[in-house]
């Protein structure tokens, strides 16, 4: 930011704007950071951009000049973050917009690519390409820069659902790959020769795909709270 567009008074200054401080004292819920407007504005502790820390202290330095953005303004009061705002808005995320992100975690369902929202997106297996994918490695890397596509949005859940297939089209399995509840007729035909309870191995199998995707569920909040903290 140039010396002339430097906001010079409280009135200048905009939720998300990026601005030089000096970190003027510190306390144990945060530090007050000069940020040339003529009053000190708030680093809380849980805007540091870290989770679990002890201390302010360990993290910032009286006299040590940052890159804060303006978390909130309010009666005068000038809340601070060291957490960069984010460059889209949900409101401007629509379903099919082709967008540029980054890839910021590698899961075997899936990656997540920051496209720059408050959270990042999802790309499932099975929209990282078009044809079959088994090993999500094999497609892309951490850090690398891929093209997506917005399938869906869950403003509810704060969840974005992202495509990377070139043209839109349904999953199909591997070839030899088969669904867990079908059966072969002789499969069947063994089963019920000797007696086995096809009820209980498909309450079994459903049980089992309840565990997965709840395991999934748990992974993909932790790696959007844990990236809402870090970004």
């Amino acid at each position: 930011m140039s010396e002339e567009s430097t906001p010079k008074a409280i009135g200048n200054l905009q939720v998300g704007m990026a601005l030089e401080g000096t970190v003027k004292r510190i306390e144990i819920y945060g530090a007050f950071v000069d940020v040339g407007v003529g009053q000190d504005g708030l680093l809380h502790v849980s805007q540091l951009g870290k989770s679990d820390v002890k201390s302010v202290g360990d993290v910032l330095k009286v006299g040590e000049k940052l890159t804060v953005y303006i978390y909130k303004i309010e009666n005068g009061r000038i809340a601070l973050t060291l957490v960069a705002q984010p460059t889209m808005s949900w409101d401007s995320i629509g379903e099919g917009q082709m967008l540029t992100g980054k890839v910021v975690r590698i899961e075997n369902f899936g990656v997540f690519v920051d496209i720059g929202a408050e959270r990042p997106g999802m790309v499932h297996v099975s929209e990282l390409a078009d044809g079959y994918v088994k090993n999500p490695g094999d497609v892309v890397k951490v850090d690398q820069e891929v093209q997506v596509r917005v399938l869906k949005i869950n403003r509810k859940k704060r969840q974005i659902d992202l495509s990377m297939k070139t043209q839109s089209e349904a999953y199909e399995a591997a070839p030899d790959e088969k669904d867990d509840e079908s059966f072969t007729s002789m499969e069947m035909a063994f089963r019920k020769a000797m007696g086995k309870d096809e009820n209980s191995a498909n309450n079994r199998n459903a049980r089992n795909r309840r565990d997965t995707r709840k395991s999934q569920e748990d992974i993909i909040a932790r790696t959007l709270r844990e990236h809402s903290n870090t970004k």
